[in-house]
């Protein structure tokens, strides 16, 4: 057993047993290609088609608008290049914003490479993009859409079901990376407006390497993963079955307790406050505590360095972040503190993300805010 407290669940997730026990069987016993016609093939294909119908349901979506992919870098990936791919004889304008994953933002610079034109919005200092200012940004050529719904680094949630709305009438499509709302949020594609959600299964307590993007139907789209005709020809590859099943496996246990979660976690962060602020240290909240996911919870601590500051709290055996993993080790300053801040505001330098999931208690969640505490006050000293 592990020593250390885990509290970087926004990173990743420690895999559910029963997810575990789902895809071994799976790994043993449904060995069939998918795409065979053989009765080894069939039998593959109906644990994927009933392991998508359960995907599809968890967002109000139907089983035929789900394409598996590897993970929410490639439904990002898939929905951007999908769109504008699909579009551009309509238009080369694309609108984000400066917070989003790097699954997205690096994808939109290598379109500008390409020759597209995108708008990135800023955010307030709650991390919260206005609906105004897309409406602002919208043009006659503009074809895509794509804005997070919760960010991944300070935890607020965006007004997606405003935007939707707000596109209804426009011919743009609206992509939205829900990858770090699923399974905490109540999800219905419908409600939102949406044309193309992205999920990853590892944030949920499923297998990393797996998860799917939404596409509406009817949504025009190109694919750009090419080879055999998987996932209705628009994402090419022997489907890995056991990964799904252990995803779909993830989906349902992350359904029945997302109530129970969301009120544990929000408990936890409570926890963790009122510790800091019995302990008397100069802290504040980063993003938007009214609009936020429940299980993350973004610090800035007076005084300190976020590089020190992470080798003491490991050192103590606390696992967490200073942002981004898909940016772990660079010295370069989170890119949304910066869109919320400003460049060489002190937040760059000493904010720490806790961000809560499976396994983790009260007394875990106390005993970790009072180590944290009691390394601000030390590093403080120095």
């Amino acid at each position: 057993m592990n020593s250390y407290i885990y509290l970087d669940h926004a990173a990743s997730s420690p895999m559910n047993d029963k997810v575990i026990d789902a895809m071994t069987t799976a790994m043993q016993q449904v060995y069939g290609n998918a795409s065979s016609i053989h009765g080894a093939g069939r039998e593959a294909r109906k644990y994927l088609d009933d392991a998508r119908e359960i995907l599809a349901k968890s967002i109000g979506a139907q089983p035929g608008e789900i394409i598996i992919t590897s993970g929410g870098t490639e439904a990002d990936n898939t929905a951007i290049f999908g769109t504008v791919y699909a579009r551009a004889a309509e238009g080369k304008h694309i609108i984000t914003t400066q917070i989003e994953h790097h699954a997205v933002l690096h994808t939109c610079e290598k379109l500008e490479r390409d020759g597209f034109d995108v708008t990135y919005l800023p955010v307030d200092e709650n991390g919260r993009v206005s609906v105004e200012d897309v409406r602002n940004a919208l043009r006659e050529d503009t074809i895509l859409v794509t804005i997070m719904y919760g960010n991944n680094e300070v935890g607020t949630i965006q007004p997606i079901a405003e935007i939707g709305d707000l596109l209804r009438e426009h011919k743009a499509i609206f992509h939205t990376d829900a990858v770090q709302v699923y399974g905490l949020e109540a999800i219905n594609v419908a409600d939102l407006q949406v044309d193309l959600l992205s999920v990853s299964a590892h944030k949920i307590n499923g297998p990393k390497g797996i998860g799917f993007l939404y596409q509406k139907a009817g949504t025009p789209f190109t694919s750009y993963a090419l080879g055999g005709a998987h996932e209705k020809k628009r994402r090419a590859g022997t489907e890995n079955v056991p990964a799904v099943i252990g995803f779909a496996t993830a989906v349902q246990i992350a359904n029945e307790l997302r109530e129970e979660k969301r009120a544990l976690y929000n408990r936890f962060k409570q926890i963790m406050l009122d510790v800091f602020m019995q302990e008397k240290l100069a802290f504040h909240v980063n993003g938007d505590l009214e609009h936020t996911l429940p299980h993350v919870l973004n610090v800035s601590f007076s005084s300190m360095e976020v590089e020190s500051f992470l080798v003491n709290l490991d050192m103590a055996g606390i696992c967490v972040s200073s942002g981004s993993a898909c940016t772990a080790g660079s010295i370069d300053p989170s890119h949304v503190l910066v869109a919320m801040f400003g460049q060489g505001a002190e937040e760059l330098r000493n904010s720490i993300r806790f961000s809560f999931g499976q396994d983790l208690t009260e007394n875990d969640v106390q005993h970790a805010a009072e180590k944290t505490a009691a390394i601000v006050k030390r590093l403080a000293k120095k």
